[in-house]
């Protein structure tokens, strides 16, 4: 296949914009694949801070991340996103911060990111973008929380002026069964975001 499929369209988009020595955000760790590919990115003068509220997420990542030998320029913090403008070191500046909105891969479907902690925490990842950073949000929906997820996620960047931020949707339109879907929103100008 030609088009690119909605994981390696967001590893693209990672790829594009992160140099070694950025901050980056991993605003739902998962499994840590994400995490370690961060890692990579911004080498070993970089810092990747990545949250989840779940312990099995913590610790899956942690391994993964010792054995790809990239721990040592990863933050993981037990947290929720919607605390990551607290969390953070004072003056933070990201480059990109990334989402992966669902439940954890394997792991217990009834706990899932929340509509509003996920936009308090794009909020938050916007007004610590530098200019030109990004926020990328998988959005994965097939489920009844991630349907109320998605449509407030939705309304909120398509709410976003254009003249402070870009936002892109990327989707594949006729597949079954509600394929997962990327929102990214780039940072234009400095301005203070707007909240819900």
């Amino acid at each position: 296949m030609n088009l690119k499929s909605i994981l390696p369209f967001s590893h693209d988009l990672l790829t594009r914009i992160i140099l070694p020595g950025d901050t980056v955000v991993d605003a739902t760790i998962g499994n840590g694949h994400d995490t370690a590919f961060l890692a990579n990115l911004v080498g070993v003068n970089g810092r990747v801070f990545g949250f989840d509220i779940q312990q099995e997420a913590i610790d899956a990542t942690t391994q993964l991340l010792t054995e790809k030998r990239v721990a040592s320029q990863v933050t993981l913090l037990h947290e929720s996103h919607a605390n990551m403008a607290e969390l953070l070191p004072q003056q933070t500046e990201i480059k990109v911060a990334i989402f992966n909105l669902g439940y954890l891969p394997g792991g217990d479907k009834t706990i899932t990111t929340l509509a509003d902690s996920t936009i308090k925490a794009i909020e938050s990842a916007l007004s610590l973008l530098t200019i030109g950073g990004i926020v990328i949000l998988v959005i994965y929906h097939g489920h009844p929380e991630g349907q109320t997820e998605k449509s407030a996620v939705l309304n909120y960047a398509e709410a976003l002026p254009q003249e402070q931020f870009h936002v892109l949707e990327y989707r594949f339109i006729n597949q079954r069964n509600n394929p997962p879907f990327v929102i990214a929103i780039e940072k234009r100008k400095t301005k203070p975001v707007p909240t819900k």
